[in-house]
């Protein structure tokens, strides 16, 4: 099948958004630090020396249809499955097809695979010997980060293009372009520039659903004018883009807490609306704020951790928007207290020495004696009794195994209420030097 077979008929059963798929790449939106005059893919598409590659974006942002102009202007067979409905069978018979192009037309074939994340190893193995022979030019479509989705081997062979969310001005471009499309868009549709801008704001990047809000918009016009009351309509409920579990999920976590620890509670705050404008759980922000008051501030400030599960508290027990007001006054606490990773590094450098030891015994002073055999073998022996020391501390005494004697794990911050803590950890050492060298020299301090 011809990419372009129906353009001019009637087709107005499809979408507007696959009606409207740009001809040619000066007609793409979007994209121009890849395909840009001078760019190294837009040249490998005019001379015709296209390679495997891997595009990678956010929905809505030309995938599909950049593959589709790729295969038309450099006159390659283009052959499409979806992960999400394909197996190892399709893909067989995909490179079945491929083979049958080449040995009747001469032609080389594109397959096209989206949602190609959604496959499993063995899967995408399936593509590796087809892809060394040149059977096929192996382009992938990914919203997910193919370092972590994508086999290496697989990887290996592509080049990795990352396709970015439409800007505004393009998005206004891509429903111009569709009004004025007399033969696939929506010819005779009149939309002020007020209205494609809502549309292209509320699209939030995504072209795909920028054209649907257009199409809906059309039908519900009086006399083919798209006025602020239909916009209205269309737009009503709209939620911005947050893919839970995929790239811009953990981008927006990953900017909540780097404001956090940066100490940018305006970044923090923005960070925080977007997750919930885009839909992202609540309790789930508040479980993540009340990590971030361990392992950013810690003992630098330890009411941060209480207010922390006071906000998730109050979330509970009284939903929105009282418990969303009190994570933003976490959020805010947290991000201007002192910080701290101090416990979070001793704690990780504690389970780094237990998992990269053998199970080390407990000292015998440090045991328990709870029957007289355990006495008589000498367990909790020498142990002295920190109440009946001066400060509550027994100077010289060590409470890890004989193997990590010494061993210092945490090391307060000088910030916050860790100054203190610093303070008096120093005087305990200092009071464990003299009683080592007491030890060795029973006269010394006398």
């Amino acid at each position: 099948m011809s990419l372009f077979d129906g353009v001019g008929d009637d087709n107005r059963a499809e979408p507007l958004a696959a009606r409207v798929r740009p001809l040619n790449l000066d007609d793409f939106h979007g994209q121009q630090h890849l395909i840009g005059p001078g760019k190294p893919l837009r040249q490998a598409i005019e001379r015709s020396q296209l390679h495997s590659m891997i595009l990678w974006g956010p929905p809505g942002v030309g995938k599909t249809t950049l593959a589709r102009l790729m295969a038309h202007q450099c006159d390659v067979h283009f052959l499409s499955i979806s992960a999400v409905l394909a197996g190892v069978k399709d893909i067989r018979e995909a490179i079945a097809s491929a083979r049958e192009v080449t040995m009747t037309l001469g032609r080389k074939t594109m397959l096209f695979v989206d949602e190609a994340h959604r496959f499993n190893k063995a899967q995408q193995d399936a593509f590796l010997p087809h892809v060394e022979d040149g059977t096929i030019l192996f382009v992938g479509a990914t919203t997910e980060n193919p370092s972590f989705e994508m086999n290496n081997a697989l990887l290996s062979r592509t080049r990795i293009y990352k396709l970015t969310a439409l800007d505004e001005a393009a998005l206004v471009g891509v429903l111009r372009q569709a009004l004025l499309d007399v033969e696939r868009g929506l010819p005779g549709v009149e939309c002020s520039d007020t209205v494609l801008t809502r549309f292209s704001r509320a699209a939030d990047g995504d072209a795909r659903a920028a054209l649907n809000m257009l199409e809906v918009a059309s039908d519900l016009a009086s006399d083919n004018v798209i006025d602020d009351e239909a916009a209205a309509e269309v737009l009503l409920g709209d939620v911005r883009r947050f893919d839970k579990g995929g790239d811009s999920f953990f981008e927006q976590i990953s900017a909540l807490h780097k404001s956090v620890r940066g100490s940018s509670p305006d970044g923090a705050l923005y960070w925080f609306a977007r997750m919930l404008d885009g839909g992202c759980d609540p309790f789930y922000i508040a479980r993540r704020v009340v990590r971030m008051a361990s392992e950013d501030i810690g003992n630098a400030d330890p009411r941060a951790l209480q207010l922390a599960l006071n906000a998730w508290e109050v979330q509970e027990r009284l939903g929105s928007p009282e418990g969303e007001l009190a994570i933003a006054q976490a959020i805010a606490y947290l991000a201007v207290a002192p910080k701290s990773n101090a416990v979070y590094t001793a704690f990780n450098a504690a389970r780094a020495d237990v998992a990269g030891a053998p199970s080390l015994d407990v000292p015998m002073h440090l045991r328990n004696a709870p029957t007289s055999m355990m006495k008589e073998m000498g367990y909790g022996e020498e142990y002295q009794y920190a109440h009946d020391f001066p400060e509550a501390y027994v100077p010289g005494e060590d409470y890890l195994p004989e193997a990590l004697a010494g061993r210092v794990y945490y090391e307060p911050v000088n910030r916050g209420m860790e100054i203190r803590i610093r303070e008096k950890l120093a005087h305990f050492r200092e009071l464990d030097a003299e009683a080592a060298i007491r030890r060795y020299d029973p006269d010394a301090g006398t």
